[in-house]
């Protein structure tokens, strides 16, 4: 089958030959006709196998049938880098017609995305706390889309993405054509698609969680303590020349870099507390072979499409099995090739059952060869970890003013900017503590401190118009193996 068949306009049939794309991919080939069709779709596959051309050609098309300012198609992605590759991908495929792409996310400056949107716009990619600032604001108008694309809907679930989408549908009008996509499946997904998918035709090429078929797994079991060891060995010896490297926190990420320069090994992270402007430069040297290894968090690494990504290493195990499905996604795209490495420490073999059970099948383990021992000095303050407060300091700021901007010298424009990136951060968090054990606060310590005294503290309370400290009830710990996902 080509894409001619598929009944596409000759425009978009021009762009797709002049990108190399040779056949359609079985989703895009499964999800086209029925979108052309004007059916609601839900639709899964694996990771990097033309999720986005299946749905951005159709939309594309809908499109040149009428025209008008507001946007009358939306996607809704849930990171930045996401977002910007739809968008850019959106501008190829639609080359040859005069439609206007406009793409809004958090951590860049909001006045310019107005700007655009006010000179007209056919189709926007969104992240769902860009949207919502804009649309409360009043500079965005929805009543006119027609088309709505839900991407990644699983990773919008687990970021707890659940009430702000719940918002943005309350702002389209009720006749649209709706479409789900995502590499993987689960059962709450599932029953998501059932409160806004009319009749859906369902499209899944794969098996539900399957991981690409030219990705080769293996794992070594390895201390936790000599990890870095070992991947520092793994790159030099290998020559890697480019390595995709996950840890599950944005501090865990920062220390693994500045551990790498240490060992000689040109790398940079990317996750929620870097500002844009950071993380697109870290991600252009990646592309660019200017460093060897980019340490990322779940969340910012959702969306990261590299040609050719030849290594993946899980350095940490991912706390809900299918991000490990994603994790090594990113390569292997495309018809390629690629490795996927796990170091897996003792008390991540919990973790590693979950992700075989998930897989049906085991990772294979290969043995742990003979590393150096590298004798790097432990600062105390690290150029990533400064790196990561200069760009995380827009947080301490909002935490420390009720979570707003400040409302002086253009300080509206200012928070909005900022704040549409808490989103991430947040999710960060989550992923980070989703299946571990819940934290208990320490109990108070039973002497006053230097200088004061226990009624001296009730009776401030009392005055500010609060219960005594002592009658205060306690914050509920988390539920134990609690999920973050809302209702």
């Amino acid at each position: 089958m080509s894409f001619s068949n598929l009944g596409l306009l000759p425009e978009l049939l021009r762009a797709v030959e002049e990108k190399g794309y040779a056949a359609p991919t079985p989703i895009q080939a499964g999800t086209i006709p029925a979108i052309l069709a004007g059916r609601d779709v839900l639709a899964g596959a694996q990771t990097g196998t033309g999720k986005t051309a299946a749905f951005v050609l159709p939309i594309l098309q809908h499109l040149t049938r009428d025209g008008g300012n507001a946007p009358r198609a939306l996607v809704l992605t849930p990171t930045r880098e996401l977002a910007a590759q739809v968008a850019d991908n959106a501008t190829g495929y639609g080359r040859f017609l005069k439609l206007r792409t406009v793409v809004v996310f958090g951590g860049v400056g909001i006045n310019p995305q107005i700007d655009q949107l006010r000179r007209g716009c056919d189709l926007l990619i969104a992240t769902p706390g860009r949207l919502l600032d804009l649309a409360e604001q009043g500079v965005l108008d929805l009543t006119h889309v027609r088309y709505f694309v839900l991407d990644e809907a699983d990773r919008m679930l687990d970021m707890g993405f659940i009430p702000a989408i719940r918002r943005v549908l309350k702002l389209l009008p009720p006749e649209r054509q709706n479409m789900m996509f995502s590499a993987t499946y689960s059962d709450d997904i599932r029953a998501l698609a059932q409160r806004f998918l009319h009749n859906p035709v369902s499209v899944e090429v794969a098996s539900r969680n399957a991981t690409a078929d030219r990705v080769t797994q293996s794992l070594y079991r390895v201390p936790k303590d000599s990890k870095r060891h070992l991947l520092a060995h793994l790159i030099q010896e290998g020559n890697w020349q480019q390595v995709l490297v996950f840890t599950r926190t944005k501090h865990g990420a920062n220390r693994l870099t500045q551990q790498l320069a240490d060992a000689g090994i040109a790398a940079a992270a990317i996750h929620g507390n870097k500002s844009q402007s950071a993380r697109v430069r870290a991600l252009a040297d990646f592309k660019s072979l200017r460093i060897t290894a980019l340490v990322a968090t779940e969340v910012a690494a959702r969306g990261l499409d590299i040609k050719e990504l030849p290594h993946v290493v899980n350095y940490e195990l991912p706390n809900v099995p299918e991000d490990y499905v994603h994790r090594i996604g990113r390569t292997a795209r495309a018809g390629s090739t690629g490795s996927a490495v796990s170091l897996v420490s003792a008390d991540e073999e919990p973790l590693l059952r979950d992700i075989e059970r998930l897989l049906r099948s085991s990772i294979p383990a290969t043995p742990v060869p003979q590393f150096p021992i590298l004798n790097t000095p432990v600062r105390p303050d690290r150029p990533a970890e400064r790196d990561s407060r200069r760009d995380g300091s827009t947080a301490k700021f909002r935490a420390s003013n009720g979570g707003r901007g400040s409302r002086r010298s253009g300080g509206a424009q200012q928070g909005s900017a900022r704040g549409s990136g808490r989103g991430e951060r947040q999710a960060e968090g989550h992923a980070a503590q989703r299946s571990h054990a819940p934290h208990r606060s320490e109990p108070r310590s039973s002497q006053s401190a230097p200088g004061h005294s226990r009624a001296a503290e009730h009776s401030r309370d009392r005055r500010a118009g609060g219960q005594p400290r002592s009658a205060r009830p306690t914050q509920e710990p988390e539920r134990a193996g609690g999920s973050w996902r809302r209702a």
